[in-house]
């Protein structure tokens, strides 16, 4: 499947910026900023397993079928219900404080989210 493997960040974008205005605070943007984060994708057709494995041990899960109402977590650690959609080969999913697509691009996890203006892009490339 197209986004099925293990990812590790290589770049990013406008993090401090994004993360403040989604109200993260100043003490996690710290320790977050020059993470490594793995995400893992397990795709199986319209089904999805989508892992963020953090360098403290801690991980993130979130398992959503395209199209149908799925129990989400934000990055901040927030809970809430989401539709995710295929458009155009990009996952994209409305967090309840940011846009957020996904793309496999060149063989790289591309990840944007926006938010208040602002734009934050991850770049993760790939592991297995």
């Amino acid at each position: 499947m197209a986004f099925t493997g293990r990812y590790e960040v290589e770049s990013e974008d406008n993090y401090d910026a994004f993360v403040k205005c989604i109200g993260i605070p100043s003490d996690i943007i710290e320790k977050g900023r020059n993470f490594k984060i793995v995400t893992e994708v397990a795709q199986n057709g319209n089904d999805f397993v989508w892992t963020q494995i953090y360098p403290t041990g801690h991980s993130m899960t979130n398992k959503f079928t395209i199209g149908k109402e799925a129990d989400m977590e934000t990055m901040g650690g927030k809970k809430f219900k989401a539709t995710v959609k295929m458009e155009g080969g990009k996952v994209v999913a409305d967090f309840p404080n940011y846009h957020h697509t996904a793309e496999i691009a060149g063989g790289k996890l591309v990840e944007i989210s926006t938010a208040g203006g602002i734009t934050y892009k991850r770049v993760s490339k790939k592991l297995a």
